[in-house]
Parts: C-alpha cells; structure tokens; sequence
C-alpha cells in the first residue's frame, strides 16, 4: 500500500500491546511486562494516533493531557511522546502525515503549546518545534569537591519512594508554581515517574528515597540509586540521582552532602540539572562536577496568541511580531504583543508595520525564557525591522531563573 494510502485513525484501549511492542522495537528496549503495565497506566487512548497497514501497526504518535510551567504561569501543554514508525515503513512521508494530524487536532483543542523531547533532533524543527531549554549532565567526582561546612537544622529520613508519593507530590506541588520545565503529575504519573522496573536500571540497584525534615514539617526530598563497582584500588561506587527537589538552601545543601557522602562511592550523576543549577556555585572546585551540555524540552507554539498571552513578562513590551506558521496558518501574520508593568500580556491581530519577523519555530525556543532574541538574531533566524526591537523583546521574554525539566515521557 501506498504510503499516501495508508489509514490513520484515533486509537483504542485494545491497541496499547501491539503500540508497546513497535515502540520496544524503535527505542531498542528491553521487554518487560511490568514497564508495559506501567506505560500503559498513563496510555490516552483518545490521543493516540496509529497507522495501519494490512492490519498491522505501522506507525504511532500520541499527547498525554498535562499542564506546564511556564514563565509566571501553568498552562495546558500537550505533552508528545511514542512517536515512531515502523522499519518498513520509514522515509515514506507517514511521520509527516501523522505529525500534522496532530498539531492540527491539538489546535482544536485547549493546549496552546505542545512540548516533548526529542530522540532525534533533527527531525522535529521541520514540524516547528523549537529547542527551548537545555540541561546539564552532571559526572560528579565526589572526592573531589567539598560543600560549605554548615550544618542547617534538620534531619534526613530514608523513604521507600512510592510509600512517600503523599509526601513527594506535596512538596513538588508548592513548588511547581515557579519551577519553569515542570509538569504536573497525578498519581499514574507519580508511579511511572517512580518506576522501579529491573530490567531498565543498567545493573544499578533500586531506587531509594531520602526526606529532609525541620520541625515544620519535610522540606526536600531526593531519590537515587548505586551501582556497584570496585578495582584494584577498592570501592568506586556510583550514585545516580534521579531527582533532588528543595524549598529552600538548607534543604538543598543537605541532600547534596548525603548524596555526595555516601560510603564506598566515588562518584554521583545527575542527568536533569539546570544550567544555572546552584551546586555549581556552592562546591569548591566547580570543574570536578563534570558538567556537560544537552537539550532539554522542545516547545511548539500551536495557538499563538493564547500561548503568549498565558506566560509572564519580566519587562514591559510592545512589539509588532511578523510570524510565519505554514503547518497551522492562524498563527501566521501580524500580531502586536504588549506586557504591562505587572507582566500581562495581550496579542492582537494588526495591520501596523511589523518591528520583529519570524517563523512560530522560533517563538517556540524563547517560550521558557532560556534562549533570547538576541541570539536568534545573530543567528538570522529573528530578523529585526525596527532598531531596538530585538533589545526590548530580549528583556521582556527572558525569566530569572532558567528551566528545569524534570520528566521523561
């Protein structure tokens, strides 16, 4: 069958096996019925889409309904995931068709945005995704660095993670509000975050917890697991974390130095970290955190007004934007976005001459406020039609502190 042929529809509850084993083929993962379980907990049948081909699935892509930080907001972002198409059928334009199937139905709905990481970064720009957020690769040498000598009131308590989602998800939710990258997470969601599955753990352990207590209750929690490994010079155990969440410094210093400290390691990862995450200015010898760079979460902009209008502004703005979207052309024209002096915003439709041109893509990448204007422009991308432009709209999308993603989906 022609792959212009092949029908796309919406998927059903019964289809989560045969989804399962083509995505196990793509990603090259282990089979495990208990990660099948646990996937399909949080599966949205009505917002998958599945290609056929003479009764076998051929093709996937799929949203799962949660909501997103954003600048000085939470919005409804569809998150995408399971995206892939059969070996047999690659290079025959069934991506692309099931792609704008789906930004086309998420445009008729109530999600402005739609975000995702990418398996491979070259595909998803030409759907008009933009990169907006990178993270850090932490390799740290624990041995080598040493955290500030203070010992804030408080106490460490080990958890089994899953008997401490009641405790988790109420510190996690107080602080999501303003944690930019995070995404909500309901009880489905909480377990799949917690999944302790052996076959994915790479030879490391299960996963453990810790809470960090004062009187006023938990203030910090982490969760991490270690892998064993020794030589000819003894021990040199890893710790890998998985997740360090902190309300305030002293709960954070106190996680850090427990899982920096643990006996018989020599070294601790951390794969999710911000790029302006502060144990970079808290250790004495910063290099030995072995930092690397790697993209975060991709950001497409689907409804443009309602997605700029949702996020905060740090800095008064009127601009005249020129913006080319030829996958959903409502997004594309002019449109004047102002920010007040309380960061609220308004985008209107208008004829007056335009300051800034580009396509939705970029918008997408300066959406969370890590990528400026600025840097488009020398990139070429933005392109500036009234001098100073790029300057005010700089100031007014970029945020204070940069973005966290904390979730794999």
């Amino acid at each position: 069958m022609d792959a212009a042929d092949i029908p796309i529809r919406v998927g059903a509850p019964g289809d989560w096996d045969a989804i399962w084993n083509l995505l196990g083929q793509l990603f090259h993962s282990p089979p495990s019925d208990e990660a099948r379980a646990l996937e399909g907990a949080v599966f949205e049948p009505a917002r998958s889409l599945i290609a056929e081909d003479a009764g076998a699935l051929v093709g996937h892509v799929a949203a799962y309904t949660r909501n997103l930080t954003v600048p000085g907001a939470v919005v409804p972002a569809a998150h995408i995931s399971g995206v892939g198409v059969a070996p047999t059928h690659r290079r025959r334009g069934l991506l692309t068709r099931m792609m704008h199937r789906q930004l086309r139905d998420i445009a008729a709905g109530e999600e402005p945005i739609a975000v995702l990481w990418a398996s491979e970064t070259k595909i998803y720009p030409r759907f008009g995704y933009g990169p907006a957020s990178q993270r850090l690769r932490l390799d740290i040498s624990t041995r080598e660095v040493r955290l500030p000598d203070t010992r804030p009131d408080g106490r460490l308590r080990q958890v089994d993670p899953v008997e401490a989602i009641p405790v988790f998800s109420k510190l996690y939710d107080d602080l999501r509000a303003d944690r930019v990258g995070w995404s909500t997470r309901d009880d489905a969601w909480w377990k799949f975050t917690l999944a302790d599955v052996e076959s994915q753990r790479g030879g490391a352990t299960q996963l453990y917890g810790v809470v960090h207590e004062t009187p006023e209750g938990p203030d910090g929690y982490a969760t991490w697991r270690t892998k064993d490994d020794w030589n000819n010079l003894g021990p040199n155990c890893q710790v890998q974390i998985r997740e360090l969440v902190a309300a305030n410094p002293e709960a954070y210093l106190a996680l850090w130095r427990f899982l920096l400290t643990i006996d018989l390691t020599r070294s601790a990862s951390m794969h999710l970290a911000a790029l302006d995450e502060p144990l970079q200015y808290l250790v004495d010898e910063p290099r030995r955190l072995g930092a690397t760079l790697a993209d975060g979460l991709w950001i497409r902009i689907v409804d443009l007004p309602r997605a700029l209008t949702a996020r905060r502004y740090p800095a008064p703005l009127d601009v005249v934007l020129e913006v080319t979207d030829p996958l959903l052309p409502a997004n594309s024209g002019r449109w004047r976005l102002t920010a007040d002096t309380t960061g609220n915003a308004t985008c209107t439709p208008t004829a007056d001459p335009a300051d800034l041109s580009c396509t939705v893509l970029e918008l997408g990448t300066v959406y969370l406020g890590a990528v400026s204007l600025a840097a488009l422009q020398a990139a070429g991308t933005v392109h500036e039609l009234t001098p100073g432009a790029v300057r005010r709209a700089t100031a007014a999308f970029r945020w204070h502190r940069m973005p966290q993603p904390t979730d794999l989906f």
